[in-house]
């Protein structure tokens, strides 16, 4: 009997398509996964990088968001068919596992130029109030795929996939949904564990040459599901702990770096001077144009000869001789006054400004405000983490941190406000307006050390460097 088992489970691997990938290895996927895979909006990922402009700063950073959907499409199909092993009594059928492969798969195709950024930086500036995501969007680039490429799915599938796919910022109802814990897997909206944050973590860490001791195989060998949902041993707190400790330290040294942000802004202003030429954010509702935009719009731009788009080439071209904008310094919002926090623009620079021989402008300065915490703001996410005593146990439990260790964190936020100076000249200005701003708002001054006399020299320098005017 085991023979065949095993034999039936080859022969099915060989109707597979295999993909080897760099950290999970041979990675299979299905007939019905490939039709998705093997369509030009599904390829369009491998032209989005998973982490935007970053590689500007870490070379290796170069992995896209095709690699990551196969990822999170493997470890979906990994988790739920551990858990159909492990707890047969569950029902979880091939319509189950099928659906959460799928949802694995296309959580993301939705995302546009420069992932993150194009959401987060440039749409908030050029469309005040827009209410978009690109969770929302991969709900319609799913359907447009389905109709478009003719794709054989069943209603019900289709409808479980997208609701899947935006489950962590609609969680379905727990009393309508059938087995919801299904739910969980992919974009967790109950607690923030998923295979996405499972497969980022790691991939961006080895990407960027970082070391990363988060071991998501232990929560896969441990979790049990429990009054319908995804629950893990007790003994796995301080390995939850390291899933999101290990997230928000990729965000404060890879995500967020002042030099990766400097040259987002760089290119978020570069495609706001082009919108109005290439009218970019006229396609961010309709799929059948959404698909077709993607990373090479700054190779778009840095090619044309459009005299519309000569500003927005000088940038790019800053960029590509490394002419950034300057990191003048930064500052930790005191704890105390995250909850009140309002995020800080450069006019509020420019109002704290002293009087010189130098009047700043607001289009002279940049202000990044940077939020960086556990998925739960200023909360412990693990505070709403259930947990098991052993595998024979019926009960689930949430465990207070002060009962593992005294030396978790106390707090689990930080807001960081950062100021650059567009101009390399002005460093020496802005940073004293931001040491201004810091006293009038705080009484002292939060930043930890004063900003580098060898930047604010540059204005020094660039001074000397000007040719002088010819002299009739």
């Amino acid at each position: 009997m085991g023979a065949s088992l095993k034999q039936l489970e080859n022969d099915t691997r060989r109707c597979l398509k295999q993909v080897h990938d760099n950290v999970h290895g041979d990675i299979h996927i299905d007939p019905l996964s490939l039709k998705f895979v093997d369509t030009q909006q599904f390829q369009r990922l491998r032209d989005l990088k998973q982490l935007g402009m970053t590689y500007m700063v870490y070379p290796g950073a170069v992995h896209s968001r095709f690699e990551h959907s196969l990822g999170v499409y493997w470890l979906a199909s990994d988790a739920v068919n551990r858990l159909k092993d492990y707890q047969g009594w569950l029902g979880i059928d091939q319509f189950d596992i099928q659906t959460v492969k799928l949802a694995g798969l296309l959580h993301d195709v939705g995302h546009g130029p420069f992932s993150h950024m194009f959401e987060h930086d440039f749409l908030p500036r050029v469309c005040s109030g827009l209410k978009w995501s690109h969770e929302e969007m991969s709900l319609k680039m799913i359907d447009y795929i389905v109709d478009e490429n003719y794709i054989d799915i069943g209603n019900e599938m289709l409808r479980k996939v997208k609701e899947m796919v935006v489950a962590s910022r609609n969680p379905p109802s727990r009393t309508a949904t059938e087995k919801s814990f299904l739910y969980d897997i992919v974009a967790n909206g109950r607690n923030g564990i998923d295979v996405d944050k499972f497969d980022y973590i790691v991939r961006d860490s080895r990407a960027c040459g970082l070391g990363c001791n988060f071991e998501f195989q232990r929560l896969f060998e441990t979790m049990k599901v429990i009054d319908d949902e995804i629950c893990y041993r007790a003994k796995e707190y301080l390995t939850i702990h390291k899933l999101f400790s290990s997230r928000a330290n990729l965000h404060r040294t890879v995500y967020m770096h002042p030099k990766v942000k400097a040259i987002e802004l760089m290119a978020v202003d570069a495609m706001i001077k082009a919108n109005s030429c290439l009218d970019i954010v006229s396609c961010i509702d309709s799929p059948d144009e959404y698909w077709k935009l993607d990373d090479t719009i700054l190779k778009t731009i840095e090619t044309s000869s459009q005299p519309e788009l000569k500003e927005s080439r000088d940038l790019i071209l800053r960029i590509r001789k490394r002419d950034l904008y300057q990191f003048c310094n930064e500052f930790a919002v005191p704890k105390e006054r995250i909850l009140d926090f309002k995020p800080v623009t450069p006019q509020a620079i420019i109002c704290s400004q002293d009087s010189g021989d130098i009047t700043l402008k607001e289009e002279d300065i940049a202000v990044t405000n940077v939020k960086i915490d556990l998925t739960r703001g200023r909360d412990n996410p693990l505070e709403i983490i259930n947990f098991f005593e052993d595998y024979d146990s019926t009960k689930k439990f949430q465990i207070m941190d002060f009962r593992v260790s005294h030396m978790l964190p106390a707090a689990y936020q930080d807001v960081m406000v950062r100021v650059y100076s567009k101009k390399a000249e002005l460093v020496g200005a802005v940073s004293k307006a931001f040491e201004n701003y810091q006293l009038r708002t705080y009484g002292n001054l939060t930043q930890v050390h004063a900003t580098p006399q060898k930047k604010q020299q540059r204005r020094l320098s660039f001074v000397l460097e000007e040719p002088e005017p010819d002299i009739p």
